[in-house]
């Protein structure tokens, strides 16, 4: 029988380790969750697991420091570590605790499964393979943040134009809000909220170029709840009213149309 204790205070996060571990687990098998580094050590003291997930920054007690407290009395229990930062000290204190892994937010699920089985199958050999490897940190990292953004960028073009929060995107990734906002911007090269606004001004130009909806109608159909705001921000952007680029658009097809007219006479 296996006991895994999952530590993460984020509740999506949490949620999310759950379902991928859960899916892995026999029946006989016991799963729990806590929310604090406290919390962690009671619950190990109480049901003594032999796997652990734990995050880092928890409250009441870091996780670093409630490895260290569990380490005491379950010296052998199969601990990996996820967490959003890449501080090389964490990663050496978690080595010198015996951690089984030390990985990065966001981990694709087919990863955390392949780690998961690795434990499972330490645990039942009776030992724990301790990976002193702070390379494989940085590696794994790439990998993940590349999936995430990729992930993301495909989930927002298919819903720039509805009600889009950057909490609901990171949620969908799995990614803690405030480390999304930061991986975005420095792959993407802008952030969260200019993207979304870049992507619904290049619609609506779409729109002024294509159709005769007035500018209050293109704004709700790009996402815009207020027409006087999208009106701001296309002048910012554009450097013209909505108005004014739509007749520029027009003027511009019809020298194509007479440009093509002229070739073929």
């Amino acid at each position: 029988m296996n006991v895994v204790l999952i530590v993460e205070d984020e509740m999506l996060e949490r949620e999310f380790l759950t379902m991928v571990v859960r899916d892995e687990l026999h029946p006989e098998d016991m799963l729990l969750s806590c929310e604090s580094g406290v919390e962690a050590v009671k619950l190990a003291k109480q049901y003594r697991p032999n796997i652990i997930f734990m995050d880092l920054m928890i409250s009441e007690m870091d996780g670093l420091n409630a490895i260290q407290e569990i380490r005491k009395f379950l010296p052998n229990s199969c601990i990996t570590i996820l967490t959003a930062y890449s501080d090389f000290s964490f990663a050496q204190k978690a080595i010198s605790l015996q951690v089984f892994e030390y990985l990065l937010k966001p981990i694709k699920p087919n990863h955390l499964k392949e780690i998961f089985g690795k434990m499972l199958k330490s645990v039942s050999n009776g030992h724990v393979l301790v990976e002193e490897k702070p390379e494989v940190v940085s590696m794994n990292s790439k990998d993940d943040r590349h999936y995430f953004i990729e992930e993301s960028i495909k989930y927002i073009e298919e819903n720039y134009r509805e009600k889009l929060t950057l909490e609901m995107v990171a949620s969908k990734v799995f990614v803690n809000p405030k480390y999304f906002s930061h991986v975005f911007k420095k792959e993407m090269g802008i952030a969260f909220t200019d993207y979304i606004i870049q992507l619904r001004i290049q619609y609506a130009c779409r729109l002024l170029e294509t159709t005769n909806y007035q500018a209050y109608r293109i704004s709700y159909e790009c996402g815009f709840a207020d027409p006087s705001y999208f009106n701001r921000v296309f002048c910012a952007k554009m450097n013209m009213t909505p108005q004014t680029y739509r007749k520029y658009a027009h003027v511009l097809n019809e020298n194509d149309s007479t440009c093509k007219i002229s070739v073929e006479c």
